[in-house]
């Protein structure tokens, strides 16, 4: 049977683009074993999808959340369990 990850889906609503937000989220993938990306959305939300351990891609997302904290008005997730999709992390 094939090894299954968590994944996120997390929408970032707010001040959310031109302040470095991406930048920040591939910072703090850098300190978790996460893989996926982070990207601007033509809303103004930014969209962030992680796949990895459950406690670490809930511990991500949570870290990503506090170093954003003043420009993060909402953030509404997503979590399912697929198979691994993604290698590395990235700004796309």
């Amino acid at each position: 049977m094939p090894r299954t990850v968590n994944h996120a889906i997390v929408l970032f609503e707010g001040h959310v683009q031109g302040v470095g937000f991406r930048y920040a989220a591939l910072q703090v993938a850098r300190e978790f074993e996460v893989a996926g990306f982070v990207c601007n959305q033509p809303d103004g939300r930014v969209r962030l999808e992680a796949e990895g351990a459950p406690a670490t891609v809930d511990g991500f997302i949570q870290a990503v959340g506090e170093r954003m904290h003043g420009f993060v008005k909402n953030a509404e997730r997503v979590i399912t369990s697929r198979v691994p999709q993604f290698s590395g992390f990235e700004i796309r």
